[in-house]
């Protein structure tokens, strides 16, 4: 499995987490982890928003054509071994992770909130992070 992080700052624990969760899937190729440009900060709270891409497995499959319109026949085309609902499912059983906020057919995505208080800190700040796999 190939994981690109060239791209992401390396911030957001709740990221990291599904990216070990992914990368047990055997079913995936390849993880390619940004950063997106809506990350931002203000006062009292910190928004993240990162994106991951997969590139599923393949394997080969018969599918059935018309050639013509009328000549029944079948053409072997490269099927993915896994698709984002059954993903998504996956990751709903994971202790730490749980079902996505939402989901449909090209993308799922998470949105979780802490409340981060340093040591010696009277003020704390919101960290919201956003996480949207492709």
């Amino acid at each position: 499995m190939d994981i690109d992080t060239q791209k992401w700052s390396g911030e957001g624990g709740f990221t990291a987490r599904l990216l070990e969760a992914l990368a047990q899937v055997n079913e995936i190729a390849g993880i390619r982890v940004e950063d997106a440009p809506s990350s931002q900060s203000g006062a009292g709270y910190v928004f993240l928003a990162n994106e991951i891409f997969l590139t599923f497995a393949t394997a080969p499959a018969r599918r059935p054509v018309r050639r013509l319109g009328v000549i029944p026949g079948s053409r072997t085309v490269e099927a993915p071994l896994l698709t984002l609902a059954a993903l998504e499912q996956r990751l709903a059983a994971v202790e730490g992770i749980g079902p996505a906020d939402y989901a449909d057919a090209g993308m799922i995505q998470y949105l979780r909130t802490e409340r981060v208080a340093a040591p010696y800190q009277t003020k704390g700040y919101k960290l919201v992070e956003m996480v949207r796999i492709y």
